[in-house]
């Protein structure tokens, strides 16, 4: 196949890769990264794909990989080793902040709406925030899935109708 006449045929599958990128990615933005990175590539490897092939296939193929690929770093580069006696895995983020007063002012004043709520609102979302599972939460509260997840939803309802000011 020709240079031309390879790039023509990769330039008109462009909307059906679009579409797929945001099916992977659910993010208009993200999609579009990744199908500028996967025309990339296949522009950088044409030479591996093989004449009278599945053109479409092979660059589908491509934006799958890439996808996988750049979600296996982000989780690895989020993913930190809690080593205490429980040993599990938290994610976090890594950007961190200064502390200032108006943050620390924020964060008492959270922290005051939260100790506010009942115990049987409070203790769940705790819970939630701390990195538990809705199945984990339920298992140790000796309640059913669907409680603790309308309790912890009710939580978050309620906390930000009260801080409201300090989005």
């Amino acid at each position: 196949m020709s240079k031309n006449n390879f790039n023509y045929q990769l330039l008109n599958l462009q909307s059906s890769l679009e579409r797929f990128a945001l099916s992977l990615t659910m993010n208009s933005e993200d999609a579009n990264d990744l199908l500028q990175e996967t025309l990339l590539k296949a522009l950088t490897y044409k030479d591996k794909y093989q004449d009278e092939t599945n053109l479409k296939a092979w660059a589908f193929t491509i934006m799958r990989n890439t996808f996988i690929n750049n979600y296996r770093k982000n989780v690895k580069r989020k993913t930190t080793n809690d080593s205490t006696d429980n040993s599990f895995f938290i994610d976090q983020s890594t950007s961190y902040t200064q502390d200032t007063p108006d943050m620390r002012f924020s964060s008492n004043e959270i922290t005051k709406k939260i100790d506010a709520l009942t115990d049987e609102f409070r203790i769940p979302f705790l819970m939630h925030t701390e990195g538990y599972k809705y199945k984990e939460i339920a298992e140790e509260l000796d309640l059913k899935i669907g409680t603790v997840k309308s309790r912890i939803f009710f939580s978050r309802q309620k906390l930000m109708k009260e801080l409201e000011g300090y989005r």
